[in-house]
């Protein structure tokens, strides 16, 4: 089934097309007619949001939060996390469904999707700065990182400037590096 091989490209959500968007909207960026979009996902709208979202989660889970909480070096889950971050977002090009879910209408049908995602990724995050020696701060340390990501793919699409989301994941990349210097 079309849920998990590339439920994403094949309902085309990370184009911008949103889930309350009207059929018709969902067939002319994906390329396909209603009927062959209902054959993929008979419930309609919310079962083709879940089947990204689920797409979403499982690269998430496998390729940022389970190597957070891995036994390797603090120092290099943490670099590994922002270079898989630069690259699933290729460098502030594509949108974080998770984030636009929790701004706009789709946020109250998908809540729990939502809120499940953001504290994963704070939590694994956080649990990384704690063994890179952040202490107390880990934790809003990792809301701040988390927090600095998704407002830098905000600005980079608002403006129109991807090299926007490069420097500002520079930035975040900085802030975690040395213990001594990291916010409260």
């Amino acid at each position: 089934m079309v849920r998990s091989r590339g439920a994403r490209r094949v309902v085309g959500l990370d184009r911008g097309v949103s889930v309350n968007h009207e059929p018709a909207v969902i067939t002319e960026h994906t390329g396909l007619g209603k009927g062959s979009l209902y054959n993929f996902f008979p419930r309609g709208k919310d079962e083709m949001a879940e089947a990204v979202l689920d797409e979403v989660d499982a690269w998430f889970q496998t390729a940022v939060y389970r190597p957070l909480r891995e036994p390797e070096p603090a120092a290099a889950r943490l670099e590994r996390m922002f270079d898989e971050v630069e690259t699933y977002f290729r460098s502030g090009r594509r949108i974080c469904l998770f984030g636009a879910f929790a701004l706009g209408l789709e946020r109250d049908r998908f809540a729990h999707r939502v809120r499940a995602y953001f504290t994963d990724w704070v939590d694994s995050l956080a649990g990384a700065l704690t063994d890179a020696g952040h202490g107390r701060q880990s934790r809003p340390l990792a809301e701040e990182v988390v927090a600095g990501i998704q407002g830098a793919l905000v600005l980079a699409r608002a403006l129109d400037d991807p090299g926007s989301f490069t420097r500002i994941l520079t930035r975040l990349r900085r802030s975690v590096e040395n213990p001594t210097t990291s916010r409260a």
